[in-house]
């Protein structure tokens, strides 16, 4: 019998039994459903890190020096946080030695942030994220405003009472109005809003334009960082094998600060994206794990399902096998047509199953924070996994249809 016209039969079988075809598939286009799901919010979830997530919370070729990491899974245990409080804080004065230490043409930059309450006389207070910054922050964060204008080097140094706002804050605390020129009270403190920032998104549900930008001098590093300290020394470089180079001398000279011995363990931390990222990785191979764990048994229980109304099926159609086999069918013709049936079936229930996945991932996209991105790979995954499973459950079924005698099948009633 060639393919083609077995795959028709198989076809018109599962017309003439719609709801036991239904439940033969149904085990297979689960298992692929949730495994297309999960491959996708995986892989949205890693190319979001990467592409948008780190470039806009890190920066690219850009490390942060630190007290302790901010991003990541954080301490592996209670002893180890403690240690972390323990560190010295890092400090607006440590920022000309970290200057002198790295490469020509490397940008740096101080921040300090804090949730602060903020208000206007036309909206009522919200907290604004507050952030009093030093240097080059703008540049290195890739900020740019569509409206208005950044602080000046002479503001900057002055600590001039002036703020840059972000597209959510501008829009709340000065609806139908332009809000340049305006005042924004932050702690109770005014600040004139001198910029409105370009549109940024947000990360995970987190709002990028909820900022208040001030320059570091100004009151709002009080309020910020109450103790004197800063949260991070940027510092951004030409190139990833610089920033490599960059970190290596800073960590000499701070080391060399604060009189570690060889011995020591550093008491400061520099973080990358590739470090804030570890954690991620590790998130994805979870899940991957899981995602793939719990599909595989759908599919497990999927090709027995399909095994089992295969052997009903050959039992209801003894007759039908018989004549093929009297008008002169072959054994290996019983078979193909069992196996074609039975992957049929299988491919069929993946690719209902596919299709299912990609709008429960679209669904989760839409609904919640995560990200999803179709894998065109998990989708060919997917359709030959389904077929494998459909004939390697046909299998069974399709020997005991190839060895029924004729003349035994024929008196079958």
């Amino acid at each position: 019998m060639p393919f083609v016209e077995a795959v028709w039969l198989a076809l018109a079988q599962i017309r003439v039994q719609k709801l036991k075809s239904f439940f033969t598939l149904l085990g297979v286009c689960i298992g692929v459903m949730f495994l297309i799901a999960v491959i996708s919010i995986v892989q949205g979830m890693s190319s979001y890190m990467e592409n948008d997530f780190a470039a806009k919370m890190l920066g690219v070729n850009t490390f942060t020096l630190r007290r302790f990491p901010w991003f990541g899974d954080g301490a592996s245990s209670e002893e180890e946080w403690r240690s972390w409080l323990r560190r010295p804080r890092i400090y607006h004065s440590d920022l000309p030695l970290v200057a002198s230490a790295v490469p020509e043409g490397s940008r740096y930059a101080v921040e300090s942030q804090e949730f602060l309450q903020a208000q206007t006389q036309w909206a009522r207070p919200k907290q604004v994220e507050a952030h009093a910054v030093d240097g080059d922050y703008f540049t290195i964060k890739k900020y740019d405003v569509h409206s208005g204008r950044l602080f000046t080097p002479q503001e900057s140094q002055l600590g001039a009472p002036v703020v840059v706002i972000g597209d959510e804050v501008a829009k709340y605390f000065f609806p139908d109005l332009d809000p340049l020129g305006r005042p924004l009270r932050i702690k109770g403190m005014p600040y004139t809003v001198i910029g409105v920032l370009e549109k940024q998104g947000s990360v995970f549900g987190l709002s990028l334009d909820r900022v208040a930008i001030a320059p570091y001098n100004s009151p709002l590093h009080h309020f910020t960082n109450p103790r004197g300290d800063v949260d991070g020394i940027m510092v951004q470089t030409a190139s990833a094998l610089t920033m490599e180079d960059a970190m290596e001398s800073v960590r000499e000279v701070m080391r060399g600060r604060r009189k570690l011995r060889p011995s020591d363990p550093d008491n400061f931390f520099m973080e990358t994206s590739a470090s804030a990222l570890a954690f991620m990785d590790k998130l994805k191979k979870v899940m991957t794990v899981a995602g793939t764990a719990f599909p595989a048994i759908g599919l497990v229980v999927g090709g027995l399902v399909i095994m089992n109304i295969m052997l009903v099926a050959v039992a209801e159609r003894t007759r039908e096998i018989g004549i093929r086999k009297s008008l002169g069918a072959r054994r290996r013709d019983i078979m193909r047509q069992f196996l074609v049936e039975a992957a049929t079936l299988s491919t069929l229930g993946a690719v209902i199953g596919i299709l299912l996945g990609i709008l429960i991932a679209k669904v989760v996209e839409w609904k919640t924070p995560l990200p999803a991105a179709i894998a065109p790979w998990s989708i060919v995954l997917a359709t030959l996994l389904g077929t494998i499973v459909g004939i390697i459950s046909g299998v069974y079924p399709a020997k005991r249809a190839a060895s029924l005698d004729p003349i035994e099948a024929l008196r079958k009633e």
